[in-house]
C-alpha cells in the first residue's frame, strides 16, 4: 500500500517576485460554497470517527479550513447511496439528464469568480489561471449536457430474415472517481459530467490537498436540483486514502473506476480491479517531448514552450518534460527562451493579481524538484537560469529553471518532473529525435514545432503519444479526446468518446419475426 499513499515586490536572482502580503484566506462572497462537511446522499456530514484534517494554502502554509477524514466505511456508505440512486437515475431520459446538467452548468457559471478564489487558496494557482481552469472545468458540464442526448445505438442488418439485431448503450452503474490536486475542478467535471450524462451515479474522492473545490461543486450541484445520491463527495487525508481506493476496487456495487494520477498508483488500481473485472479508466503520468525543428517559427516555439512547461508551476500531466531542439537553432532558442522566462514568470501568492506562477503543492514535491535539479548539476548539466528554491518568497516556491546539456543519465531526462524545470536536449535530425522522444514507457502528450508540412504529417503519426500539439502548446478542451497510450493510461476523457467509458453495449436480438 506504500505507493497508494502517494495518491491520492523585491528581487532575487534574475527573477521578479511579488512579495507575499496577507494570506488570501477564503475571501468568498458566497459563503455557502465553503464547506467543512462531505456530501453523501444529499446530506452534509462528517466522518463517522469525527476526525478531520486541515486544508493548507501552499503559498503561505496557512490552514484555510478543515474537512472530514473519512475512512473506507464512510466511502462504502456513499457507494451504497449512489447505488440506490442509480436504480432511479438510470431510468431518466436523456433529455432529463441533459436538463439537470445544464442547470448545474448555469449555477457553476454564476459562481465562476468564487470557485477561482477557492482553487487559488488551496492549490496556489495564480487567480487568472484558476479562473481559466474554472471556465475549462465548467465547459465539461456544458458539453456533456449536450452529449447526453447523443448517446446512440445501432441497427444491424441481420443475416437471417426472421431476426432483427439492435445495439443499445446502457450506463455501467456506480462509478468511483479518484481525482488529483493539480486541476481540482476540471478533473472532476470531466469525469462526472460524462458519467451523469450516461446515466451513471458517482462517488468522488478528491485529492487531500484540494478537497474544498470538490465540496463547492457539490454545493452547486445541490443548488441546481441534482437528485440526492447522484453526485457524492467523500474526503480523506493521506492516511485513509489507500483503504478508500481499495474499497472502491473491491465493492461489488462499484461498476467502474476513473482515476487521474501517477502511473504507479494506476497500476495498483488496475491490479485490484482485476478481481472484479471492473471497468477502468486511467489517465496517468507523462513524459512529454517538446520538439523544435530548425524550420520552426522560433518565437511561436518559445511561447508554446512557456505555456506548456510552466502552466500551474509545471505541475500538469501534459507539461513539456523534455525539450528537444535541433542543433542549428539550439543556442538561439535557449537564449530567447531564457529571456522569455525572465520577463514572463513572476513568482508570488496567486491571489495578488500580479503573479503568473505560484508555489509547488507541498513540501514533498518541493524536495523532489530540488533533488532533480541537484542530480542534473552533479552529472554535468548547466544551469542557465534559476536552479534553487525561492525561499525569500515562501517555503514551497522554486525558481523557474532552465537546464542545458541534459543527457539520459539524469533524472530530469527520464522522470516526470512536475515542477518549473525546463531541460534542453540537442538533436541532429528527425530520425534521431523521434527515437529519443519515443524512448520512454509513457505516452500521454507530445508537442513539436515545424513549418514543413510533410515533416508535420510524418512526425505527428510517428510520435508514440495519445495527443499531439502541432505548433501549439495548449491542447486541452471539452471537445478533445484526452488520454494516452503505453503506461500513460487507458480510455479517453472529454469529447463524445468520454461517455463511452461509462456505457456498455447491449445486443438485442428479436427472433421469430
Amino acid at each position: 500500500m506504500g505507493l497508494m499513499r502517494q495518491v491520492l515586490g523585491e528581487s532575487f536572482g534574475l527573477f521578479r517576485q511579488v512579495k507575499l502580503s496577507r494570506p488570501l484566506g477564503m475571501r468568498v462572497r458566497n459563503a455557502s460554497l465553503v464547506r467543512s462537511k462531505a456530501f453523501v446522499n444529499g446530506i452534509w456530514k462528517g466522518a463517522a470517527s469525527g476526525e478531520e484534517f486541515a486544508v493548507i494554502n501552499p503559498a503561505d502554509g496557512e490552514a484555510i479550513g478543515s474537512v472530514p477524514n473519512m475512512n473506507e466505511n464512510d466511502a462504502l456508505e456513499a457507494v451504497g447511496a449512489a447505488y440506490d440512486s442509480f436504480l432511479q437515475w438510470q431510468e431518466t431520459t436523456a433529455k432529463e439528464r441533459s436538463h439537470h446538467l445544464r442547470k448545474w452548468f448555469d449555477v457553476l457559471q454564476k459562481n465562476q469568480d468564487e470557485l477561482a478564489k477557492i482553487i487559488t487558496a488551496e492549490s496556489g494557482k495564480p487567480l487568472k489561471e484558476a479562473a481559466g481552469e474554472v471556465a475549462y472545468g465548467n465547459s465539461f458540464i456544458e458539453w456533456f449536457s449536450e452529449e447526453a442526448r447523443r448517446i446512440h445505438g445501432e441497427v444491424i442488418d441481420s443475416p437471417i430474415k426472421s431476426k432483427e439485431m439492435i445495439f443499445i448503450r446502457r450506463p455501467i452503474g456506480v462509478t468511483a472517481l479518484i481525482t488529483p490536486w493539480n486541476f481540482p475542478i476540471a478533473m472532476i467535471t470531466r469525469k462526472a459530467g460524462a458519467a451523469l450524462a450516461a446515466g451513471c451515479t458517482c462517488v468522488v474522492k478528491p485529492a487531500e490537498d484540494t478537497p474544498l473545490t470538490a465540496l463547492a461543486l457539490a454545493a452547486l450541484a445541490e443548488e441546481s436540483g441534482l437528485p440526492a445520491g447522484v453526485f457524492n463527495v467523500v474526503t480523506s487525508g493521506r492516511d485513509n486514502a489507500p483503504l478508500i481506493g481499495k474499497s472502491f476496487c473491491e465493492s461489488p456495487l462499484v461498476a467502474g473506476i476513473s482515476f487521474t494520477g501517477s502511473t504507479e498508483v494506476g497500476k495498483l488500481l488496475y491490479k485490484m480491479c482485476a478481481k472484479g473485472v471492473k471497468r477502468l479508466s486511467l489517465e496517468l503520468g507523462g513524459n512529454a517531448p517538446f520538439i523544435v525543428f530548425k524550420n520552426a517559427d522560433i518565437g511561436k516555439a518559445v511561447q508554446g514552450a512557456i505555456a506548456s512547461k510552466f502552466r500551474n508551476c509545471g505541475q500538469t500531466c501534459v507539461s513539456a518534460n523534455r525539450l528537444f531542439v535541433e542543433e542549428e537553432m539550439y543556442d538561439e532558442f535557449a537564449g530567447k527562451f531564457k529571456e522569455a522566462m525572465k520577463a514572463q514568470l513572476i513568482l508570488g501568492n496567486g491571489g495578488d493579481g500580479v503573479s503568473t506562477m505560484g508555489p509547488l503543492i507541498n513540501d514533498a514535491q518541493t524536495k523532489k524538484v530540488d533533488g532533480i535539479v541537484q542530480d542534473a548539476v552533479k552529472k554535468g548539466a548547466r544551469i542557465l537560469l534559476g536552479g534553487k528554491k525561492a525561499s525569500s518568497v515562501g517555503d514551497r516556491f522554486f525558481e523557474p529553471t532552465l537546464i542545458a546539456d541534459v543527457d539520459p543519465r539524469m533524472l530530469c531526462y527520464n522522470e516526470e518532473i512536475f515542477g518549473p524545470i525546463a531541460v534542453l536536449i540537442k538533436f541532429k535530425n528527425e530520425e534521431e529525435v523521434l527515437r529519443l522522444a519515443n524512448h520512454t514507457k509513457r505516452g500521454l502528450a507530445g508537442y513539436f514545432f515545424s513549418n514543413d508540412i510533410a515533416q508535420i504529417w510524418r512526425v505527428a503519426k510517428k510520435l508514440e503519444v495519445g495527443m499531439v500539439g502541432i505548433n501549439e502548446g495548449i491542447i486541452s478542451s471539452a471537445e478533445a479526446a484526452f488520454g494516452g497510450i503505453k503506461e500513460s493510461g487507458l480510455g479517453r476523457e472529454g469529447s463524445h468518446y468520454g461517455i463511452e467509458e461509462f456505457t456498455y453495449i447491449k445486443y438485442l436480438c428479436f427472433g421469430n419475426l
